[in-house]
């Protein structure tokens, strides 16, 4: 190529650039000089959080009594109506979510919501499993509640840890320390006896306070809005600690719940210490990376698609028993796909 023709781009491209800034720049200043907010990227997750509740119903965060939770919904994607598995027992619920499949196919049963030792883990292939089979993405697992331990087999691209009832001193607060713990100490040199070297694609958290509280203290009593403050604000710094190590720019939040509170809390007063049958219609919320903005999700939803979304986020494709679909309407685009071709070859070709 001649130097005629090579400056002749370069004042091209200097003048495209030029022009770009300005139209930049304007809008910019049209907007009051306000960056568009994080979860405005389009570009695709790189780690997922998957936040799992009990005991919290959409109304609760409608009311304003979880401002950080109502912050995420408002600003990225909601069904206030989506449904967990009936009964919403809490074993069973979440071995649907982990595995996208009913209790029928999955057979974690009411029998589960006692803790037997004796018992080995669950069979089915959960999203973890899916998750490395598709594209070696590693998971990070943070439980309160030790009837769980036996949904998550001990894996090398799975880092678990649980308390419970047995640890009264495990709470929301607790659990984000141990995230906040967890996330310097995998990005750092060594990983500190931990399985993964590096922030996990997906982090899953459980809170089962505000159910608890509920049923053992009332659901209208100062101890149950302590516990769903307690879960808003250590959800907040979760965030704050993707914040810290400058990943949450390639991050998405997906909030759902197990179960929520009472199925009618209106027409029967709960007495404290009373069980009462709990409601099955949950909040599911998505927020960050490549996510809508301020969206309202149309099709129905449910607890086992979860699973099958958090493959589609991340572009990881392989053979699955999903009784579910991913909820692609939530995508500001589709994501490009990066499975590392392990999936099971067809039969038929």
């Amino acid at each position: 190529m001649s130097t005629f023709w090579l400056r002749y781009r370069q004042q091209v491209t200097s003048n495209i650039r030029g022009n770009l800034m300005v139209v930049l720049s304007l809008m910019w200043l049209s907007f009051g000089g306000i960056l568009p907010p994080a979860n405005a990227s389009a570009a695709q997750a790189e780690h997922i959080v998957l936040v799992v509740l009990e005991g919290i119903k959409s109304s609760t965060i409608q009311s304003g009594a979880t401002p950080h939770l109502a912050k995420l919904a408002q600003e990225g994607a909601v069904s206030w109506s989506a449904q967990s598995i009936t009964p919403p027992l809490t074993v069973s619920a979440m071995a649907s979510l982990l595995t996208g499949l009913s209790v029928e196919k999955h057979r974690i049963t009411a029998d589960w919501e006692n803790y037997d030792f004796a018992r080995s883990f669950m069979r089915s292939p959960t999203v973890f499993d899916y998750m490395d089979l598709a594209g070696g993405a590693d998971t990070g697992v943070f439980l309160m509640d030790e009837r769980l331990y036996q949904l998550v087999r001990p894996e090398i691209y799975v880092d678990s840890q649980v308390c419970g009832y047995t640890k009264p001193q495990c709470t929301p607060e607790t659990v984000s320390v141990y995230i906040q713990d967890f996330l310097k100490k995998v990005t750092s040199e060594g990983g500190y006896g931990f399985r993964l070297f590096g922030v996990p694609n997906l982090l899953l958290t459980h809170f089962p306070t505000a159910a608890r509280i509920g049923q053992k203290y009332g659901w209208d009593s100062p101890k149950y809005s302590a516990a769903v403050t307690s879960i808003d604000n250590a959800i907040d710094q979760i965030m704050k600690n993707y914040q810290e190590i400058g990943v949450l720019d390639r991050t998405m939040f997906i909030v759902t719940g197990l179960n929520s509170g009472p199925l009618n809390p209106l027409t029967k007063k709960v007495k404290k210490g009373e069980k009462v049958e709990l409601d099955a219609t949950v909040p599911w919320v998505a927020w960050g990376t490549n996510v809508k903005n301020h969206y309202t999700i149309s099709h129905p939803v449910t607890l086992l698609d979860t699973g099958a979304t958090i493959m589609y986020a991340l572009g990881l494709e392989t053979h699955m028993e999903w009784e579910s679909q991913a909820i692609t309407e939530i995508f500001q685009t589709t994501p490009e796909r990066r499975t590392t071709e392990n999936e099971l070859e067809k039969i038929y070709q």
